[in-house]
């Protein structure tokens, strides 16, 4: 089903609905943000990344957590979509993920890149999935499950640590 016209088509138009037709703005480039309209391709690993986050908005939070039926916490989201999507086997707490992927400059951060936030006083201690027009999907707390939040917002932005990626 991954390579089907249809579902290509389905990526195509949720990745257009991300994406805008906003540019590039000198405020993003001077506030350390990706730029809000990426005009590179996504890999096909991209998009099954994005799509398989979207997929897991609504599901439980929970400590430790690394099972669909049961919930996530933000590093558990992160292995579990990757795995399930792309094949990249990444464990551990999100300073570990952190330890595995090669850090991105934010201007280059595309789709299926990964987002770390200083949340706990400690680098590094939250991750969530870029999916493009300045918006992450992340396993926030057990009030709210898996979301989607700006990175500029209030909050988010003074806890950004920065972008990685493993693809």
């Amino acid at each position: 089903m991954a390579n089907s016209p249809f579902f290509n088509l389905v990526v195509g138009l949720l990745l257009a609905a991300l994406v805008g037709c906003s540019t590039t703005s000198r405020q993003a480039e001077q506030s350390n943000q990706p730029p809000a309209n990426s005009q590179v391709p996504l890999s096909t690993h991209r998009q099954d990344v994005v799509m398989q986050a979207m997929a897991m908005l609504d599901r439980n939070y929970v400590y430790n957590g690394k099972k669909l039926h049961t919930g996530f916490d933000c590093s558990g989201l992160v292995s579990f979509v990757y795995k399930e999507s792309a094949g990249v086997d990444i464990r551990g707490s999100a300073a570990d993920i952190a330890g595995k992927a090669r850090p991105i400059p934010a201007l280059a951060a595309q789709p299926g890149d990964l987002v770390f936030f200083n949340t706990l006083g400690s680098p590094n201690s939250h991750v969530g999935i870029y999916i493009g027009s300045g918006k992450f999907i992340h396993a926030a707390n057990e009030r709210t499950g898996v979301r989607i939040d700006q990175i500029t917002a209030d909050y988010w932005a003074k806890r950004l640590e920065g972008y990685r990626s493993v693809l």
